[in-house]
């Protein structure tokens, strides 16, 4: 973004044409799949035509690219709203390059399986963490000499062995150390929400538990000591 629907119609036209090509190339053999991958930008019509496209095709899963590229994360949820009810409810549905734990509840609850995304590691490396309490800055001096953990409820290494104020420290004195277990700290956070979901679906009460976690995030860090 910013892309006029001229530009991403000829796009979405072009990744079907390579779709094409990529599955009658593909040799099927054990443990390999082939994904089809959704494009159009934020417009309805497109996204509906290289949905069915794909499918006309045939995968063994279906991404939907071309989102989180800098539009609100409303839009992002409409294209959603539009692209995964098309998509065939006995194949992985797939959002790249998503998100924010915000952004994968509501992909969640809109019907996508799987994610990949940078910012477990981005946030590590420039003193963020995930919580069940929102984001925090280790950097910020609130933790320098507070002895609990970034989350009491995380077994990662980091939550389990290591303080707010240890951590603020290796940030401060730029350790490699810090950025690794914040990195472990927030994949393990990221993990953690994945399992509460699948728990949640097979339960039938996703919308109970989306409701508490958003509630949860609502509430912003814990008071400083």
């Amino acid at each position: 973004l910013p892309c006029p629907k001229e530009e991403a119609e000829r796009a979405m036209e072009l990744s079907l044409r390579w779709a094409k090509r990529s599955k009658d190339a593909f040799i099927p053999r054990e443990g390999y799949g082939i994904f089809g991958i959704v494009q159009g930008g934020v417009w309805q019509d497109l996204r509906e035509r290289s949905s069915e496209g794909l499918k006309e095709i045939g995968f063994d899963g279906y991404a939907i690219g071309g989102l989180a590229v800098g539009e609100p994360q409303e839009e992002m949820f409409a294209t959603l709203d539009v692209t995964t009810p098309i998509l065939p409810e006995d194949r992985p549905r797939y959002l790249m390059g998503v998100g924010r734990p915000s952004d994968i509840l509501g992909a969640v609850e809109r019907g996508v399986d799987m994610f990949d995304c940078v910012m477990p590691t981005r946030a590590g490396r420039t003193a963020k963490a995930f919580t069940r309490r929102g984001e925090i800055n280790l950097r910020n001096a609130r933790h320098k000499m507070d002895t609990r953990p970034i989350d009491e409820h995380c077994h990662c290494p980091a939550c389990r062995h290591y303080s707010r104020g240890y951590m603020n420290h290796l940030v401060k004195a730029e350790e490699i150390l810090g950025s690794m277990l914040l990195t472990w700290h927030n994949l393990q956070y990221y993990q953690d929400i994945m399992s509460e979901l699948r728990q949640a679906i097979e339960k039938n009460n996703l919308s109970q538990v989306a409701k508490q976690m958003r509630a949860a995030w609502a509430l912003g860090d814990i008071d400083s000591l």
